[in-house]
């Protein structure tokens, strides 16, 4: 009787979104069969998404204490703690449910993300690798590691994860915007083309990948494929001042048209763009 009542509770809020009626299913299965984990569980779960965070955690903790391996009562928690912003019991609870189950996925990425938060970088990048051993198709995980190799200028390992991250999850977008900008600076134009592309694929607007495409068609020296991105970019995000920059000197040098390269020079400066070479330009030319 008590599980129909959770059921119960689990249709009103998961499926109908009634959670004054999921809440009184709940406590009628928990009336019913008071040491029930799993619906002390979705219980807390309601108030979480309610706001009512005291609530929550006692109930939460009722769960444990009830079931002291119940993994989902323990992400909750956490999450509950990284929400009021108590880092270190949010870590206490990652870490109290990875001793239970080393390799759950949620809690290794959770509390990687709380390390990297407090700047322990290394911490985090270990756990990153602890999670991608025992779950290879964890694609926010792989693209995370990526994040963090590139922060610490370990090109080839944040490529390599991006990779990863882009094989479990094609649309990454992320994922393949951060490897086309690793293959630019490494001067590979044809990869770098291919990821950008692929962004766009996904995300026609975003405007940064039109940018950086210009910068590749730019060396590339295919000025009229150039000249289309860089205009995209800057007609996308208007307040875009490096996109600014970049068609003002394609303008100035590939086009020889300085009337357009100073109204993008113009615009570039107005944005908080600071250049002296730009400055100069500006001011020969307002003489």
């Amino acid at each position: 009787m008590a599980e129909a009542y959770h059921l119960l509770g689990q249709i009103y809020f998961k499926g109908k979104k009634k959670p004054q009626e999921a809440t009184e299913a709940l406590l009628h299965a928990l009336k019913l069969k008071p040491a029930y984990p799993d619906a002390l569980n979705d219980l807390g779960e309601i108030y979480l998404a309610q706001g009512k965070a005291a609530e929550a955690e006692q109930t939460l903790k009722r769960a444990i204490e009830v079931d002291p391996k119940h993994e989902d009562s323990y992400l909750d928690l956490a999450r509950l703690y990284e929400g009021q912003r108590d880092i270190p019991a949010a870590v206490a609870t990652y870490q109290r449910l990875l001793s239970l189950k080393p390799t759950n996925a949620d809690g290794l990425f959770g509390l990687a993300m709380l390390h990297e938060v407090r700047g322990e970088n290394k911490t985090a990048r270990e756990l990153l690798g602890r999670l991608t051993k025992a779950n290879p198709g964890h694609a926010d995980g792989w693209y995370q590691a990526g994040r963090l190799a590139e922060r610490n200028n370990d090109l080839l390992e944040a490529a390599y994860a991006y990779r990863q991250a882009i094989l479990a999850k094609p649309n990454l977008v992320d994922a393949h915007y951060n490897l086309g900008f690793i293959f630019r600076s490494q001067n590979k134009p044809t990869e770098a083309e291919r990821e950008f592309l692929e962004v766009l694929r996904y995300r026609p607007e975003y405007a940064e990948a039109h940018m950086n495409l210009g910068v590749i068609y730019t060396s590339l020296n295919k000025l009229e494929e150039a000249e289309q991105e860089y205009e995209k970019a800057v007609a996308l995000k208007p307040d875009y001042a490096e996109a600014h920059y970049n068609l003002g000197v394609f303008y100035e040098l590939h086009r020889k048209d300085m009337p357009r390269a100073l109204a993008q020079y113009h615009k570039y400066r107005n944005l908080g763009g600071r250049d002296d070479r730009v400055e100069r330009i500006i001011g020969t030319a307002g003489r």
